[in-house]
């Protein structure tokens, strides 16, 4: 697949940061990992400092796929309110959904201050009514998130004015929230992993899955073997041909990044990132160096050379958008890109077995708005499945949810 169009700012930003080897001869491991970008960093870090034997491979170049075009929003708001979410999968449930999220961004802040250098910082997350008809449902959303104990605070529109700047008629102000170089971050966990006796290689295409009673074993296009006790498949969007079942839909979603702005004019959106009830959603956050990262405008478009054609366009939209909240913010899109994502239909990720290929062949898919989020978590819940525990999470994030995920 084609995941990205137009320049990706990390990439561009950062380059290829560190070359890895293609594999060359037959190896074995406790676990593959299969994906090269942040979801399969963050799993096979996670596994590699707790005592696992860890291969990834990736098809492409580390970190080339999605997460060079990811804008790494962390939240732990899923694009399905807590209100509607608890409605299809109880609201027990989806609390336990929302606290795991919202762990899951104290989880990146230790791991990122830990590693260092990957544009980590703070930030709070404004999401705003879009319309007044909006107010009523943003409304339960925050007496239902207070009531589970969730920090937020409730913005009526002369707070808003005051605080941000731009009209709206009322939002939901939250503490917890993030940025982050997702494709920075990728680099530096694999490279940890390889400090730590794990192995990396790209440029490295899995073509067949076979798996047995006690391991599986991989083929690649140059019909060399790997073999594992146990496999996780990570490679994003690419992931769902591999499974007969069709649990998301994949769209198209598109972004662009502004030149530095001077702090002053920056404002608050130095420490807030900024996104409405409307769906698709116009999103903005900053860049450490002081850039403004603006995406949205996603569409059903997933067809690459169509999606190459609108990036232009689309970066335009987002512009007049902006330039309707903000209308003294100069903004120029100096690199404007569009990209691959999935949405399932609970707005939920699928982690685990699915029965196609038995209880040793995982799947992380990692799919939503906040998948950086539920990439960390999903590695705490990989990890635990592969060391024959419970997670509390396991069987809402698993493939026999049934009929709470797309086509189930």
């Amino acid at each position: 697949m084609d995941l990205k169009s137009g320049y990706p700012f990390w990439a561009v930003k950062n380059g290829l940061m560190q070359a890895f080897p293609k594999l060359t001869r037959e190896v074995s491991c406790d676990v593959v990992v299969v994906g090269g970008g942040i979801t399969g960093a963050l799993i096979a870090h996670e596994l590699g400092c707790h005592g696992h034997d860890v291969v990834v491979v990736e098809r492409r170049d580390i970190g080339w796929g999605s997460s060079a075009a990811s804008t790494a929003l962390l939240q732990y708001e899923i694009d399905t309110h807590l209100t509607e979410l608890s409605e299809i999968v109880g609201e027990a449930e989806a609390v336990k959904a929302y606290r795991g999220c919202a762990q899951a961004i104290r989880d990146i802040e230790t791991l990122a201050r830990e590693v260092g250098d990957v544009d980590f910082d703070r930030q709070q997350s404004l999401y705003y009514a879009s319309e007044e008809e909006d107010v009523s449902s943003l409304r339960r959303e925050f007496e239902l998130r207070r009531q589970h104990g969730f920090n937020a605070d409730w913005l009526e529109r002369d707070d808003i004015r005051a605080r941000f700047g731009f009209e709206a008629p009322c939002a939901i102000l939250t503490p917890l929230a993030a940025r982050l170089d997702p494709y920075r971050m990728a680099y530096h966990l694999f490279a940890r992993l390889l400090a730590g006796g794990g192995r990396v290689f790209d440029r490295t295409e899995i073509v067949d899955i076979r798996p047995g009673e006690a391991r599986v074993t991989l083929t690649t296009t140059d019909a060399i073997s790997l073999h594992c006790r146990h496999l996780v498949m990570a490679a994003g969007y690419e992931s769902q041909p591999w499974i007969d079942q069709q649990v998301a839909s994949n769209r198209s979603s598109y972004a662009f990044v502004t030149d530095p702005i001077a702090p002053e004019t920056l404002g608050s959106l130095a420490s807030t990132m900024i996104w409405e009830s409307a769906r698709p959603y116009l999103y903005l956050r900053s860049t450490g160096d002081g850039r403004l990262m603006v995406g949205g405008e996603d569409d059903d478009v997933d067809i690459p050379s169509r999606r190459d054609q609108k990036v232009g366009e689309k970066a335009e939209i987002l512009v007049k958008q902006v330039k309707a909240l903000f209308p003294d913010l100069s903004i120029n899109p100096t690199f404007s890109w569009g990209g691959t994502f999935a949405e399932t239909d609970d707005g939920l990720p699928f982690f685990g077995p699915h029965e196609q290929y038995g209880p040793r062949v995982h799947f992380a898919m990692a799919y939503g708005g906040n998948g950086i989020s539920y990439s960390m978590l999903g590695a705490g819940l990989l990890r635990a499945l592969i060391e024959e525990r419970s997670h509390p999470l396991s069987e809402l994030f698993s493939f026999s949810r049934g009929r709470h995920g797309a086509g189930g």
